[in-house]
């Protein structure tokens, strides 16, 4: 079983940055990719960004030009920067995780609210 606990969520101010980490725990053989997503309400989940185990990268149309992840293999810990937010920002932010042997698993989230 895998566990993934994510930080780093809070009240953000407009313009502000965001730095959220989300750490797996528990049977995780390797990482083929790890990431988060984002949920508001009323809308549908979508990808902010993921990274694979060798490092390959890729940012939602959202987000991309103003935000950076990066992926610790040892600590199996992703970090995902985020800057120049926007209230459009606002929502929860899940970690996904895609183990080596291909079993996938969501953490809880952590809510991050831009205020304008």
């Amino acid at each position: 079983q895998v566990h993934l606990v994510e930080s780093g969520g809070g009240l953000k101010q407009t313009g502000g940055s965001l730095r959220l980490s989300c750490t797996a725990s528990g049977s995780v053989s390797g990482i083929m990719i790890m990431g988060f997503y984002r949920q508001a309400p009323g809308k549908e989940r979508e990808m902010v960004a993921g990274i694979t185990g060798d490092g390959q990268i890729t940012y939602g149309d959202s987000v991309k030009g103003r935000s950076s992840i990066s992926l610790d293999n040892g600590k199996k810990t992703v970090y995902l920067q985020m800057d120049n937010l926007k209230p459009g920002d606002t929502a929860v932010y899940l970690c996904s995780l895609v183990t080596a042997d291909g079993y996938g698993s969501w953490g809880q989230g952590t809510q991050v609210t831009v205020s304008s």
